[in-house]
């Protein structure tokens, strides 16, 4: 059997290799990319099982690629963090990947399956190796395959897809060229691009103003990749006119892959001491946290379309997790509510979306004024939806009431009040435009003059990825609120000098 430390390049390795193997296969046979995606990406996260649990048995993994150390060549690493990240990317994946069957049979043309599921591979392939890198200039490759097959997939669906692609290829080549630069000024003063020697050498560079301007590029590249606001304006489009199974991807997976790049590069390369000193943005990055998550809130209420609703609920809730983000250093509770709602947004947000894109394939619904009496018609579909947006809304024990409350408590003891009252108005919106659907759903037998529909349930391949995010959402928040994962917390906190307050 091979040693768990050459886990982490196993799952960038093979993910490539069965890229490759499925564009070949599908000369063979065109739905064949299926099962050879979803059996890669079901190997993956077993292997990332194996990773988490052999960094919190063991410690921090370091692989070196050819037998090259670092910083001459290149260095995986994982440590708690990437293995936690790792997770959630590929379990996100695998169920994109089983969601994608039916969906995709439906919008994609059958000659093009081989190359779209060998789109999906790579997508899946760039984020493993976002999260796993222990090298800038890595990462930075790792990003473009992500990005640049995720524009493809985009794209495939065709129509006003093709402009929402157009449209996030433009500002990801600007975010990526700003992160670039952001890696020459800080290998033209340090020599080196691997994480852990820049974490070394920039301590003595700090006022170096290359070094400053570096933490700026690379957060405002990142920040693009992250659709941090008012960097943002991407996102709507794409989540909203692509694929079904490329809107759950990348509106989770994808998404949370690349906010865990920025949270590295801020707190593994450049660290809190640089913030604090020389880059005090945590106060900035709070703000524009507390108006996304308004912004993105109110924006949703006035969307009738239900992926577009969900798109401006994912603004708000990236705010969510950059409150956390901003709030790190002036709390006990460090980057816990963050990491906390990486995971639980993916949860509530997968689902949701399952859902919304199960609507149009049964019915061609995207307008919410159509569900009336959906709920009676595709129970299980809708069911999995409301689980989520209770969850979303922060119904006690989901996983967006734990993320709500830690969040509460960490504004609270940095006497940051006005980040609670932030916290319950946004809570109050999501209310607002989650009711409004499922009353559509449940309650109302007519609307408009227009009769219920009529609709069969999405086919199981659709619904049982959903139910188990739904589930999930429930499950997972008991599992926090009883504290089981946060000794796990605790220790990323650690190994960023945070879990104390910053005077």
């Amino acid at each position: 059997m091979l040693p768990i430390e050459q886990f982490p390049v196993l799952v960038v390795a093979i993910s490539l290799l069965s890229a490759i193997t499925i564009l070949l296969a599908g000369g063979i046979s065109k739905k064949s990319g299926f099962f050879i995606s979803l059996a890669t990406i079901t190997f993956q996260f077993i292997l990332s099982l194996f990773i988490l649990r052999h960094v919190l048995t063991v410690g921090t993994i370091h692989y070196w690629l050819g037998g090259w150390r670092p910083p001459w060549g290149i260095e995986y690493v994982v440590d708690v963090l990437n293995a936690y990240v790792l997770i959630i990317v590929l379990f996100l994946s695998l169920l994109a990947a089983i969601y994608s069957k039916r969906s995709v049979e439906q919008e994609i043309e059958a000659r093009k399956l081989p190359t779209f599921y060998t789109l999906f591979q790579l997508l899946v392939t760039g984020l493993a190796g976002v999260v796993v890198t222990g090298d800038m200039f890595n990462l930075y490759v790792f990003l473009e395959i992500a990005s640049l097959a995720g524009y493809a997939l985009i794209a495939a669906a065709g129509g006003r897809a093709l402009r929402a692609s157009y449209n996030y290829l433009i500002l990801g080549a600007l975010g990526i060229c700003f992160y670039l630069l952001a890696i020459g000024f800080l290998y033209s003063v340090t020599g080196t691009l691997n994480m852990a020697d820049l974490r070394v050498l920039l301590p003595a560079l700090y006022a170096n103003k290359a070094v400053q301007t570096a933490f700026v590029f690379a957060f405002i590249g990142l920040g693009i990749k992250c659709a941090i606001f008012p960097l943002h304006t991407w996102q709507p489009d794409a989540y909203t006119y692509a694929p079904s199974a490329i809107s759950v991807i990348i509106s989770t997976a994808m998404a949370k892959a690349s906010i865990y790049a920025l949270i590295r590069v801020i707190f593994s390369v450049f660290t809190v001491d640089f913030i604090i000193l020389f880059a005090p943005i945590f106060k900035i990055i709070c703000w524009m946290a507390a108006i996304a998550m308004i912004f993105g809130s109110i924006l949703a209420i006035a969307q009738f379309d239900l992926k577009r609703m969900l798109a401006y609920s994912s603004i708000a809730n990236v705010g969510y997790i950059m409150l956390g983000v901003g709030l790190s250093t002036s709390t006990t509770f460090g980057l816990t509510p963050a990491l906390m709602h990486l995971l639980n947004h993916a949860l509530m947000k997968g689902c949701l979306f399952m859902a919304a894109c199960a609507f149009i394939y049964k019915a061609g619904l995207w307008d919410i004024r159509g569900f009336v009496g959906l709920g009676r018609k595709m129970p299980y579909t809708c069911f999995a939806f409301l689980l989520a947006a209770l969850s979303m809304i922060g119904l006690p024990p989901s996983v967006g009431f734990v993320t709500k409350l830690y969040l509460i408590l960490a504004a609270l003891e940095a006497g940051e009040y006005i980040f609670v009252a932030v916290i319950f108005f946004s809570t109050l919106l999501m209310i607002v435009y989650f009711w409004h659907v499922v009353e559509l759903m449940y309650i109302r037998v007519e609307e408009g003059g227009e009769k219920e529909i009529r609709v069969a349930e999405a086919p199981m391949s659709m619904v049982i990825p959903g139910l188990v995010l739904a589930v999930l959402c429930f499950i997972v928040g008991i599992i926090w609120l009883i504290g089981t994962p946060l000794p796990m917390m605790e220790a990323i906190n650690s190994g960023f000098g945070l879990g104390v307050v910053v005077p």
